[in-house]
């Protein structure tokens, strides 16, 4: 077998085996609109932490059951109602400094782009470096976090894709695909890139998901 040909076997497998998204995973359908991009944008949060992914998604399920689905309902929930609702998703060793975190990104965002994070990607103009900037403006959002969330929204803003950043490359590297970015998104659909992009995060961080896949 040529490579081209183990490579797209690995890729197609990868998709199958490990080829869901976390916004997925949490409940969010992603749509370009403001309250599904504010849901991914809190994931994003949650999923910087140094805390079990599992634990994370676990988290914003209790957050979005509890009303916290757009910035005003984060604000409009007390302090209080957020911690108990990390602390019913097990988010219990961060959940006093997010809960304080949460809030503050919340008035972020309405104050700057009026609740809605399209605003943020006019404000971008197509450039990712500069979405990742404005992110990290973001209270909660770092380094990491803008890579989770571009990992995840390019399946809904276009102009963000390839997103693969260095875990997602890491993960590539572990199943045997390659670890240039640009050779990595040839082995998909476009319409595939963050459902790849997770699968690569995931093999990245379980090594016997990763063994799974390159068998």
């Amino acid at each position: 077998m040529t490579t081209d040909a183990r490579q797209a076997r690995t890729a197609t497998r990868l998709l199958r085996v490990a080829g869901r998204t976390y916004a997925d995973e949490a409940g969010i359908t992603l749509t370009d609109t403001p309250s599904a991009l504010y849901r991914l944008l809190v994931l994003s949060v949650l999923l910087s932490a140094r805390i079990k992914a599992d634990i994370a998604v676990a988290a914003a399920r209790e957050l979005f059951a509890a009303g916290c689905r757009t910035p005003r309902g984060m604000l409009d929930a007390s302090w209080q109602d957020r911690v108990d609702a990390l602390g019913r998703g097990h988010y219990v060793r961060y959940d006093e400094s997010t809960a304080t975190t949460l809030g503050k990104g919340a008035q972020s965002i309405d104050d700057e782009y009026r609740s809605d994070l399209r605003r943020m990607a006019r404000r971008a103009d197509g450039d990712v470096s500069t979405l990742r900037t404005l992110l990290r403006d973001v209270p909660g959002i770092g380094a990491v976090g803008a890579d989770i969330f571009c990992r995840e929204v390019q399946a809904v803003w276009p102009w963000v894709r390839p997103y693969l950043d260095g875990k997602a490359r890491k993960g590539a590297e572990r199943v045997g695909l390659p670890g240039d970015a640009e050779a990595l998104a040839a082995r998909v659909s476009d319409e595939d890139l963050a459902r790849f992009s997770a699968g690569l995060v995931r093999v990245s961080l379980d090594a016997g998901l990763a063994e799974e896949v390159a068998d």
